[in-house]
């Protein structure tokens, strides 16, 4: 559920599974802690991604909200079973084009759909994409207890007082055996050139009559699937960090007081210390990852949304990561079959 559905309807966009962009990471690599490791994880149902999209994981490393550097990907029309993808790396203004922008890193790379990672190396940038093991976990059923015991989904009620005191966890992981398409990048941390925190952020877009249609985004993991509704998920998607103060501050507040009684001051204090907005995943690599300090793999974010949304009062699921993630790159483990 980190952003494997958005908005109440639990759809992706446009009804394509393949726009749809599930989880984000950052976090030191375990071989090299001067290098930072990026992963875009889309499309739970593991198979080719859009060749109409463009899919960008961008970085602000000066603070002001805009991208300074962007690694997008485009991939090819899949044929018998096969995809490739090629990578553009811009900088400064070039990274904030919504067209592939900037120098092709690597062209022309084949996907990886086999246990066997097709990893690239280009100076010192090593890249891989294709279908791995999704290190997300969460109990979707336990969820919908929390949610829906009204029969209607609402992310904005959650029904701990119904329960009867009783917890709304199954103790079951929804993602056990769950696959996503993965594009990673590992560099140097010195090519960010920053002094403290970068911000790094997610975006899909899908070509429409010629042109780009944003329809997806990610950053803070589980922000796009419980802060949106069915009727601004589409502005929500295709809107930029720059603005999202300005536009969603309030309807996050709104939300905040329906699900934790948070006071308007509140809620405003506890969303600027996560940084919930602007929503971009904030990581300073001068210290260890661990949400919301960029996100890792062992990160129990669905409990950590939680807890933020009731000021503490939901249970934890006690579900363990995942133990298929692997100490080298890509780091995501091979597909289930």
């Amino acid at each position: 559920m980190s952003n494997h559905f958005t908005g109440l309807s639990l759809g992706p966009p446009l009804g394509d599974q393949r726009l749809d962009l599930c989880d984000l990471y950052a976090f030191q690599s375990p071989a090299d802690d001067a290098r930072t490791v990026l992963i875009l994880n889309a499309n739970p149902n593991a198979d080719a991604l859009h060749p109409d999209a463009v899919y960008r994981l961008a970085v602000d490393t000066d603070g002001d909200l805009l991208n300074d550097i962007a690694f997008t990907f485009v991939f090819s029309e899949p044929q018998d079973g096969r995809q490739t993808v090629d990578v553009y790396l811009a900088r400064g203004a070039e990274s904030r084009d919504p067209e592939p922008a900037g120098e092709k890193i690597f062209s022309a790379v084949e996907v990886s759909f086999t246990a066997d990672p097709n990893i690239l190396r280009a100076g010192d940038i090593t890249f891989a994409a294709g279908a791995r093991s999704d290190a997300f976990f969460f109990d979707f059923d336990g969820i919908k207890a929390l949610f829906d015991t009204s029969g209607k989904r609402n992310f904005t009620e959650p029904h701990l007082g119904d329960l009867g005191g009783t917890s709304p966890w199954t103790g079951q992981d929804s993602n056990l055996t769950a696959n996503v398409c993965s594009m990673a990048v590992e560099v140097p941390t010195s090519m960010f050139g920053a002094q403290g925190p970068i911000r790094i952020w997610g975006r899909c877009s899908v070509r429409d009559n010629g042109e780009l249609r944003h329809v997806d985004r990610a950053g803070h993991p589980s922000v796009s699937s419980f802060f949106n509704t069915d009727d601004t998920k589409l502005e929500y998607n295709a809107s930029e960090p720059v603005h999202d103060w300005d536009r969603w501050l309030d309807q996050f507040v709104h939300l905040l007081g329906h699900t934790g009684g948070y006071s308007r001051e509140d809620a405003i204090a506890v969303i600027e210390a996560e940084g919930t907005l602007p929503d971009m995943l904030t990581f300073d690599p001068a210290l260890p990852a661990r949400y919301p300090n960029g996100r890792t793999f062992t990160d129990d974010v669905i409990d950590y949304r939680l807890g933020f949304l009731t000021k503490n009062e939901c249970p934890p699921s006690g579900l363990s990561p995942h133990t298929d993630t692997l100490d080298e790159f890509p780091y995501l483990g091979p597909p289930h079959p």
